[in-house]
């Protein structure tokens, strides 16, 4: 149950060449995460003009509701973006994953409330946040196996820039956030300052765009025959790859949008100000943006799995306690030093996901691999966390469910790492 050799591509290429293969492959990703979190940060003032139900926790619940549903189509995208990149090219798929973001988020940029034009305002939102999950959901696998088939030796530095990306989306959009909730009136916020930072995003996407148009296909990808069939060939074959993947990302994306849903977790249940969420987020990001190279880096040189695994035990530990400080003295040290001590074991952790994520894979299906896995993971444990967060906290009337739902997944991973490092010897 070894991976399957495959040919290394020379490490030849420039530092200026690389740096635009990160950008190019990193953008979308940003792009991608900078919308969803700027949905999920601005939740409170979305359910107030999008889904008006007369009760603030119905409305809040369409809200993530909506922010779930999106996440059904991810696996389809998966599909037919990560099939197409192992037939036609990382290349190709990329400029797709892209466009198709560009119209979603142009969607909910320009759409009307609902009290302009009524039960049509939550369609149009649905439209768009499905949309953009169709589009993200081959850019992953599409845009890590771009940048890992780009180097024979630093795998799983490049493949980091995946959460790098992420972490720096993060920063944009929870100043977006401090800077709007605390420069705005709440009138001017729910009239116009929600659309300003949907209207920054829409302005990345051409510039992603060139940059990818102006880049090489990846080396390795080239030197194999594409197959035909990736998906048969996965499914068929494959599918136990697909599920240690599929395990592999369970707490990467759990721990992500626990750290999401802080923000409306300050406000709803601790009673915090709006921009203490942000501000505590805002510090999160900025350890992501920093520490998942490093350690992406670490892993090319002592290798993925220790790594991972020591980062679900600390996980697994410090949870509940964070959480048991947090509630007892909810102020905005606390939720920054939790926020940031989950955004550090977080960027152990997914820093180096991507490469062992594709690794896990032959070159014929790893963006279809990759994209498939990383998509039914991510629906399952993380998009839909802040529903699933949001209801058991209303059921159960206690403020510790993120915790109980952190170690469960930590313990969870934990697992699947050692079965891919003990059955395919993946260190």
């Amino acid at each position: 149950m070894t991976v399957q050799a495959t040919i290394a591509p020379p490490d030849g290429h420039s530092t200026s060449y690389m740096v635009q293969v990160i950008a190019a492959a990193s953008i979308g990703n940003a792009l991608e995460w900078f919308d969803l979190l700027i949905y999920g940060y601005f939740a409170v003032t979305l359910s107030k003009l999008f889904f008006p139900a007369g009760n603030d926790f119905v409305a809040l619940m369409l809200t993530f509701g909506t922010f779930a549903v999106a996440y059904l189509v991810r696996p389809l995208g998966a599909i037919v973006i990560g099939t197409y990149a192992d037939r036609r090219g990382r290349k190709a798929a990329l400029m797709l994953s892209i466009l198709l973001m560009m119209i979603g988020t142009a969607v909910m940029t320009v759409v009307p409330t609902y009290a302009s034009i009524g039960v049509a305002a939550p369609l149009a939102v649905l439209a768009a946040r499905l949309l953009q999950g169709f589009s993200v959901g081959g850019e992953f696998g599409s845009s890590t196996a771009f940048m890992v088939e780009h180097s024979a030796t630093r795998k799983g530095f490049l493949a980091s820039w995946q959460w790098s990306s992420q972490g720096l989306a993060a920063i944009l959009a929870s100043a977006f956030g401090v800077l709007l909730f605390t420069a705005l009136t709440q009138q001017q916020l729910e009239s116009w300052g929600w659309r300003v930072p949907f209207l920054f995003g829409l302005l990345i996407g051409p510039i992603g765009l060139y940059i990818r148009s102006h880049l090489e296909e990846a080396p390795e990808f080239a030197t194999v025959e594409p197959s035909p069939t990736p998906l048969r060939d996965l499914i068929g074959r494959q599918w136990w790859r697909m599920l240690l993947s599929i395990g592999a990302v369970i707490l990467s994306t759990s721990s992500n949008y626990v750290i999401l849903y802080m923000p409306t977790y300050g406000i709803k249940e601790l009673g915090l100000p709006q921009s203490v969420g942000f501000t505590a987020t805002l510090m999160g990001a900025i350890i992501l943006t920093v520490v998942s190279p490093l350690v992406g880096h670490w892993s090319d040189k002592v290798g993925r799995t220790l790594i991972m695994m020591a980062m679900c035990v600390l996980f697994a530990l410090s949870a509940y306690p964070a959480f048991v400080g947090l509630v007892s003295y909810p102020s905005l040290t606390s939720i920054v030093l939790i926020v940031g001590w989950m955004s550090l074991l977080k960027a152990g952790y997914s820093g180096v996901l991507p490469s062992l994520m594709a690794e896990i894979f032959p070159i014929q299906t790893r963006a279809s691999g990759l994209s498939l896995s990383y998509n039914i993971g991510v629906p399952l444990f993380g998009g839909a966390a802040p529903l699933y967060l949001t209801a058991l906290i209303g059921f159960t009337g206690s403020n510790l469910v993120p915790s109980f739902y952190l170690v469960a997944t930590a313990l969870v991973s934990l697992g699947v790492l050692m079965i891919i490092r003990t059955q395919l010897r993946l260190r």
